[in-house]
């Protein structure tokens, strides 16, 4: 539960905590940061400070290693005149002695006023959202989001291509694992791109991922078998619909004409490269797409701009940085003017471009919440989820928002994790049967007596039994 005392705030946790519009006013603000501190030699570094956030404090609290996302808010932070602090090791950490995240964020929520975390946890961020009193910016969790990065990759684009809509954006290596991919394809179909996947073999998207897609981005996928004739390296194609939008709720979006594949792939507008991540991936031995100057040789990538959120290992050639076509040390650089746009809108700081703050920290949504104490009913599927975590066992609630477009699909708060099969019990006849959106959450609010579990097993070992018939049918 979120603590009453805590002052309305907001905070940054998933790329679609972002409006389009708020996206290009962040964009508009690190471009005047930029254009007013630019280094004259190195226009796409940062070089002079300001005193925007002259007596404001920014605590870096990261759980897994981190160069470039870490040092970039402190230097960004820095640039703007502030100060900031950091717990960089876990091992010196009061975590080491078993301290939740729930208790340490409110802890420096007294030290900061903002707060800047990763965590190998998907979903730590938003559980640190819900106890901490300044707003917390995910620096990455798990293989959840990385929000921070996509506002850098777009801002990339931006100065490189100007317009993102009809951009065809290629994809390469780990899909499933890459946080930064998952806030980066949601960004990417929002502002109308064209998303062609080359995973390495078995790390296609999570099946959530693919169906937000689908459904929420209205994301249309080319038939696999045309795809597949006109070019086998592909595994995927996402054409987006082609208006601005923000999320919609259709879930079959209508292109009219069947998609040309040919000419989406006959010119790739950028390449995105990742790294094999290993720490998420254990004990696995992969064959990984290699990119260099001879994969990147055919005609359609004549005009590619190379793309990495950095580190690589061996998945990019060194011999391709002299290349006109890599940017992605001009992408690292930008990392500081961006995170400098996005501390001064979360603290109030940009002026008509600072964001609106809302009750709780995130806009309202239209989903119906289903929230039960932790360790109470059904839990996230995800094991990497927060929610299993041990130092959380106190704080973890059980929340889920309901598809009602579906009436049977529960996600995850935390790691938007989706489950599809579940049953209800009641509390006070102490049974169960198949879930029923019309009995269980009428007018879209779930009764205070219903409690959700995984399968019939789980709700008969809580101590509930099967439903008479004539009172709902037991999944």
């Amino acid at each position: 539960m979120t603590d009453a005392r805590q002052p309305a705030t907001r905070h940054l946790i998933s790329i679609n905590d972002l409006t389009n519009d708020e996206i290009e006013s962040v964009f508009e603000t690190a471009a005047s940061y930029l254009e007013a501190q630019r280094d004259p030699d190195v226009p796409h570094r940062i070089k002079h400070s300001s005193e925007t956030a002259r007596g404001r404090i920014l605590a870096s609290l990261f759980y897994e290693p981190s160069t470039r996302t870490r040092l970039s808010f402190e230097s960004a932070m820095l640039r703007l005149g502030g100060a900031s602090i950091t717990s960089a090791d876990p091992a010196t950490a009061s975590t080491a002695k078993g301290e939740s995240l729930a208790d340490s964020v409110r802890v420096i929520s007294n030290y900061a006023d903002l707060i800047v975390l990763r965590h190998p946890r998907d979903g730590a961020a938003r559980l640190a959202a819900k106890y901490a009193g300044v707003p917390v910016i995910n620096g990455g969790d798990g293989s959840h989001e990385h929000p921070t990065q996509t506002l850098c990759d777009l801002f990339t684009l931006r100065r490189e291509n100007r317009d993102l809509k009809g951009l065809n954006v290629a994809l390469s290596g780990d899909l499933r694992g890459s946080r930064t991919i998952h806030s980066f394809i949601y960004a990417l179909a929002r502002f109308n791109a064209n998303l062609i996947l080359m995973p390495a073999k078995g790390m296609g998207l999570p099946e959530h991922v693919d169906r937000r897609l689908r459904e929420e981005f209205r994301c249309v996928p080319a038939p696999t078998s045309d795809l597949k004739a006109a070019d086998a390296s592909v595994d995927a194609l996402y054409v987006t619909a082609d208006q601005p939008h923000q999320l919609s709720l259709l879930t079959e979006p209508d292109l009219g004409a069947p998609i040309d594949i040919a000419s989406k792939l006959a010119q790739v507008d950028v390449v995105y490269v990742t790294r094999f991540q290993k720490e998420r991936w254990k004990d696995k031995e992969q064959e990984y797409p290699k990119i260099g100057t001879n994969f990147l040789k055919a005609t359609k990538y004549s005009g590619t701009r190379v793309m990495h959120p950095l580190p690589r290992v061996d998945e990019l050639d060194v011999e391709f940085d002299a290349d006109p076509r890599a940017v992605y040390f001009q992408q690292a650089a930008y990392g500081v003017p961006v995170r400098m746009a996005i501390i001064a809108a979360l603290l109030g700081l940009a002026g008509e471009r600072s964001l609106k703050q809302h009750a709780g920290g995130f806009a309202p949504t239209k989903q119906v919440l289903y929230s039960r104490p932790p360790q109470t009913g059904l839990r996230c599927a995800n094991p990497n989820c927060i929610v299993h975590d041990p130092l959380e066992r106190h704080y973890a609630t059980n929340d889920f928002h309901l598809d009602m477009r579906h009436g049977s699909t529960l996600r995850c708060l935390y790691c938007e994790g989706e489950i599809d099969g579940f049953v209800a019990a009641d509390r006070q006849t102490r049974q169960f049967a198949g879930f029923d959106p019309a009995l269980h959450c009428p007018d879209e609010v779930f009764g205070d007596d219903v409690v959700l579990f995984a399968s019939e097993d789980d709700a008969r070992a809580a101590g509930f039994g099967p439903a008479a018939a004539g009172h709902g049918e037991a999944a």
